[in-house]
């Protein structure tokens, strides 16, 4: 089946010349509904390697009620070195007995998967977009397209400001008006996950015995840090060992904030060890916390970001639902003190300059972003 006839993205980006290149991406979820048979050459990594993962990887699960002040000291010191071994070793790890209400996780999901069973006419109308990777608002395709020849990936989404508001921009619905309770529902959800996150920070500064509890925490300005939302939503691919859900990344973020939903399979990542793949055994009712970049600095190192990235699945839609949590744009950060005799590993930044540095240099083959805070 040809791309003709479907509905398109848009994307633009700068040459090498410096000039303004536009592109029209189809949309993935309108190809994958016509029943396309082969996946169209523009989808297809003919030179990335290993797209094949070698094996599945169970996931640390945290439980988040052993974390409390006043739960069993012994089982509270296991957990807490748990959480100090997953965040460094791969950078992420699951959590339960969170507090977040079922109905609450699954409010959002049930709005989200919503808002993606509507017409391509009744998204583009619901919510609109911008053309701006750093942002990241609105309904759109394929994010940081660099030039012609790069393949793109297999993904549509979605992408808002869920904290602090964000005023209503000219032709721009900043939060989707179909299904009615989209906002409301996820609103609901960030506030919960925005509590559990706070509390992660905490545990995480006491799992790695720094002095001071709210080293990462301080950051997090109550009214004025920052969360964003991005779903990715993920057709049936007729090939999906051709070509990527979303390419290999870090977030640029301090922490990231996972639900999901459609399949528990689609998440890979980065094994610094084994140097190869791995598929995250992810249950679909459990929430995933990765480590970001922002993170990584403001540890010096001790805490290390997730190189990962997404596949499609043949037969199986899926969806992620991203919540990325950032100090407020202008806010400096700075690692923590390196160990006595070791020279530090990174130097202050200021978040938003990280950002746009972030997004001006991906997609890359490996975490070069970061060497921008690096000292070596």
């Amino acid at each position: 089946m040809e791309t003709h006839n479907v509905g398109y993205h848009e994307s633009s980006f700068l040459d090498k010349e410096g000039k303004v290149r536009s592109l029209k991406i189809p949309v993935v979820q309108e190809l994958a509904g016509r029943g396309l048979a082969r996946l169209p050459d523009n989808f297809k990594r003919f030179h990335h390697p290993n797209l094949t993962p070698t094996a599945f990887h169970d996931v640390p699960t945290i439980n988040m009620a052993f974390l409390k002040h006043g739960s069993d000291p012994m089982a509270r010191a296991q957990e807490l070195a748990k959480l100090a071994q997953a965040a460094n070793h791969l950078g992420l790890f699951l959590i339960h007995d969170h507090g977040i209400a079922k109905e609450v996780v699954e409010g959002a999901r049930e709005a989200i998967r919503g808002f993606f069973e509507l017409s391509y006419e009744e998204k583009k109308a619901s919510v609109g977009s911008y053309d701006n990777d750093v942002n990241n608002i609105g309904y759109a395709g394929n994010s940081n397209v660099k030039s012609d020849d790069q393949a793109w990936d297999w993904v549509d989404r979605l992408g808002l400001r869920a904290f602090p508001p964000i005023a209503p921009h000219e032709n721009l619905h900043v939060w989707p008006l179909k299904p009615s309770n989209f906002r409301e529902a996820v609103e609901a959800y960030v506030g919960e996950a925005r509590r559990v996150m706070d509390s992660i920070l905490v545990s995480l500064a006491e799992a790695l015995s720094l002095e001071n509890y709210d080293v990462f925490l301080k950051y997090f300005h109550p009214k004025d840090s920052e969360i964003k939302l991005r779903v990715n939503y993920y057709p049936p691919c007729p090939s999906p060992d051709q070509t990527l859900g979303l390419f290999p990344h870090s977030d640029p973020s301090g922490l990231t904030f996972l639900s999901q939903f459609g399949s528990s399979h689609g998440l890979q990542v980065f094994s610094r060890e084994d140097r190869t793949w791995l598929t995250a055994s992810w249950p679909q009712d459990q929430l995933l916390v990765i480590v970001g970049d922002l993170l990584e600095i403001m540890s010096n190192g001790k805490l290390q970001s997730t190189w990962h990235r997404a596949v499609p699945l043949r037969d199986v839609a899926r969806g992620s639902i991203a919540l990325f949590y950032n100090p407020p744009p202008k806010t400096l950060i700075e690692p923590v003190a390196a160990a006595d005799g070791q020279d530090d590993a990174y130097r202050k930044v200021v978040v938003e300059d990280y950002v746009k540095h972030y997004y001006k240099v991906i997609p890359n083959v490996d975490k070069m972003a970061i060497n921008f805070a690096k000292l070596n």
